[in-house]
C-alpha cells in the first residue's frame, strides 16, 4: 500500500510540476511579445536600430543584417506563441519533450525581452552578454530535444515526437530561434567590439574579420545540422540573416562587396549542410520535417 501510495503521490507531484511550467511558458511567452512590441518601436519605445545610438543598426558593421531580415521574428513569435498554447493541451502538458525542453523554452522567453530592455537602455555590451546568454539556453533546448528523442528512438523510454504538429511547433519553433540568434549574436559582438572597442567598421582589417566571422557561422550551421541530425529549421533561419548580410553589404551602406560574396556562399553551405546529413543517413525521415 505504501508503495502505491508513494507512487501516486509522485505521480501527481509531477502533474503539478507540468502544470506549473506549462504555465511558466505561456506566461513568459507574453512578457516576450511585449518586449518585442516595445522593440518594434510601432508605438511606445525606441526601434532597436536607433537604439544605443545606432550601434544595432543595419549599418553599423559589415556582418549586420539588412532591415527587412528582421521580419523573421514575426515568423519567431508566432511559432513561440502558437507553441505556448498547444503546450497547455492535456495532450501535451505531460509530454516527455515538452517536459525536457519546457524550462528552458521559459528562460529563453525571458532572456529575449530582457534582451530587448538592456538595448533600448542603450549598452552594446550588456545587450551582448544577454544574447549569448541566450544562445546557450537555445543550444540546451535544442540538444535535450535531440536527446529525448534519440533515447526514445532506441526503446530506453518515452520521447517521441507525438504528432506533425507537434514536430513543427516545438522543433521547428525551436530550431528557426536557435538559428536566427546564432547570426543575431554574430552581430551583436560585432556592434560591440565597435562601439566598445573601437575597431573599424570600414576598410581591409574589418572586411577580414567580417569574412572570419561568416566562415565561423557557416561552421555553427554544420555544427547545428550534424547535432540536429538533419534539421532543416536552424539551417533556414542562419542561412537567411547571412543572405541579408549579403543584400546590406550589396546594395546598402557600408558597401563591401567582398563581404557581400562571402555571406551568400556562407548561406548556400548552411542550407547544403541538413541535406548533406540526411544524404548521409544521420537522420531518421519520419524525426526530422522540422
Amino acid at each position: 500500500m505504501s508503495t502505491h501510495a508513494g507512487a501516486q503521490g509522485a505521480s501527481r507531484s509531477a502533474r503539478s510540476s507540468d502544470t506549473a511550467r506549462a504555465t511558466a511558458v505561456a506566461v513568459s511567452a507574453v512578457v516576450a511579445l511585449v518586449g518585442g512590441f516595445l522593440g518594434s518601436g510601432a508605438v511606445v519605445g525606441t526601434p532597436i536600430d536607433q537604439a544605443a545610438g545606432g550601434a544595432l543598426s543595419a549599418s553599423a558593421t559589415l556582418v549586420a543584417p539588412a532591415g527587412p531580415a528582421f521580419g523573421i521574428w514575426s515568423v519567431i513569435y508566432a511559432g513561440l506563441l502558437a507553441l505556448a498554447v498547444f503546450q497547455l493541451l492535456p495532450s501535451q502538458r505531460h509530454d516527455a519533450r515538452q517536459r525536457a525542453t519546457g524550462w528552458w523554452v521559459v528562460a529563453s522567453l525571458l532572456l529575449n525581452a530582457a534582451w530587448i530592455l538592456v538595448a533600448q537602455a542603450g549598452s552594446v555590451t550588456g545587450a551582448l552578454v544577454v544574447i549569448t546568454a541566450l544562445l546557450a539556453v537555445l543550444v540546451v533546448a535544442f540538444a535535450r530535444l535531440r536527446t529525448t528523442t534519440a533515447t526514445a528512438a532506441a526503446g530506453r523510454g518515452p520521447g517521441r515526437p507525438a504528432s506533425g504538429l507537434q514536430l513543427l511547433l516545438l522543433d521547428g519553433t525551436l530550431g528557426l530561434y536557435l538559428g536566427w540568434v546564432s547570426i543575431a549574436t554574430v552581430a551583436n559582438a560585432a556592434a560591440a567590439l565597435v562601439a566598445v572597442g573601437g575597431l573599424p567598421v570600414t576598410g581591409a582589417l574589418a572586411t577580414a574579420l567580417a569574412v572570419v566571422v561568416l566562415v565561423v557561422a557557416a561552421g555553427i550551421g554544420w555544427l547545428l545540422a550534424v547535432g540536429g541530425r538533419g534539421r532543416l529549421a536552424p539551417a533556414l533561419s542562419l542561412a537567411w540573416g547571412l543572405a541579408w548580410i549579403a543584400v546590406g553589404r550589396w546594395s546598402g551602406q557600408p558597401e563591401a562587396p567582398v563581404v557581400s560574396v562571402v555571406a551568400v556562399v556562407a548561406a548556400v553551405a548552411v542550407l547544403a549542410a541538413p541535406l548533406v546529413v540526411r544524404a548521409r543517413g544521420a537522420a531518421p525521415r519520419r524525426l526530422t520535417t522540422a
